[in-house]
């Protein structure tokens, strides 16, 4: 049985485990946001940066990849996600089902956001995203290099993401 994971935000541009296959893929009843505050990787304490998160929503479907996990690693996979997606607790692990662009549905290892974890920041208008974007850095970097890289990331696997491609132009305007 194969071990899939879905890919939204830096899984899309940076893994970071062996990948045996890549496959677009579709996730209903989640949509893709900025709702999770970044206190280690793109932002701190003292300035939070965002990180995308999966939002609950029935009505909504979120495109991104499934990345099928090299047979014989799953298990180093699933700790080094677990290590790099579970820091603070702001996500959940779970195992939903996502529907391949061949019309195949898989399981898939997807980390979705706790709406009642304080790092949960759904619903902030674009402009501020904007603005705490364009100015936060963590230990990973700035926080619009994530933006950037995922944005473009979207565009080179023909994703629409109308409010990432605003944030990308705005964040650009901000920072000159």
């Amino acid at each position: 049985m194969s071990m899939w994971v879905f890919g939204y935000g830096s899984l899309l541009w940076n893994p970071g485990f062996q990948v045996a296959e890549k496959r677009l893929a579709t996730l209903e009843g989640y949509h893709r946001s900025f709702s999770m505050r970044s206190v280690t990787h793109r932002g701190s304490h003292e300035a939070m940066g965002l990180v995308l998160a999966l939002d609950a929503d029935n009505d909504a479907t979120c495109d991104g990849l499934a990345l099928r996990v090299e047979p014989g690693t799953e298990d180093e996979t699933l700790a080094y996600l677990r290590e790099r997606e579970l820091v603070t607790a702001a996500y959940l692990e779970r195992h939903l089902t996502v529907r391949l662009e061949d019309g195949r549905a898989v399981e898939a290892v997807t980390y979705i956001i706790d709406p009642d974890h304080d790092q949960y920041c759904g619903g902030l208008p674009l402009e501020e995203q904007a603005q705490i974007i364009a100015r936060a850095r963590g230990k990973m970097g700035p926080n619009w290099e994530y933006l950037y890289n995922t944005a473009l990331q979207l565009r080179e696997l023909g994703i629409s993401d109308a409010d990432l491609d605003w944030l990308e132009n705005r964040v650009r305007e901000i920072i000159g």
